[in-house]
């Protein structure tokens, strides 16, 4: 029996993206984060090749009502470090929340797509926004 492997071309993967629009609202962040990752590298679709970036455009809307199961808005922070002694910042999820819940889920999700050259061009088709999405773009929205 005769196998064979399917490589995407690179020139004509850019040819078969979707829209996908996500509502956040009442979803578990890590839940919500892995779907978009998914849908931004392409992993949904049979010709994905993980050197290829084949994914597809991801929008998602109410970024301020996503929502962390346990204690994760008391106990999870987030860690930087300037790299000077002492230049250790840690900030709490619940402050980022407050401030820009926006940033949030972008850091959920970059988490989850692999450190590599494709990284920041998968990132660049994602769209998220803190409110509702208008009533035109709800009905026309593929909810994935």
């Amino acid at each position: 029996m005769l196998q064979k492997t399917f490589l995407q071309n690179p020139a004509t993967a850019s040819q078969s993206r979707a829209h996908h629009r996500l509502d956040a609202k009442g979803h578990v962040l890590g839940r919500l984060a892995t779907r978009a990752a998914d849908l931004l590298r392409g992993k949904h679709k049979p010709i994905y090749t993980s050197s290829v970036d084949c994914g597809d455009f991801v929008e998602i809307w109410n970024a301020a009502s996503v929502k962390l199961t346990g204690n994760k808005m008391e106990q999870k922070f987030y860690f930087s470090h300037s790299g000077y002694a002492g230049g250790k910042k840690t900030t709490p999820v619940a402050r980022v929340m407050e401030r820009d819940p926006r940033k949030v889920v972008y850091l959920a999700v970059k988490r989850m797509i692999p450190s590599n050259r494709l990284r920041d061009r998968q990132l660049a088709r994602l769209r998220i926004h803190k409110g509702e999405a208008p009533q035109g773009a709800a009905s026309a929205a593929k909810s994935s």
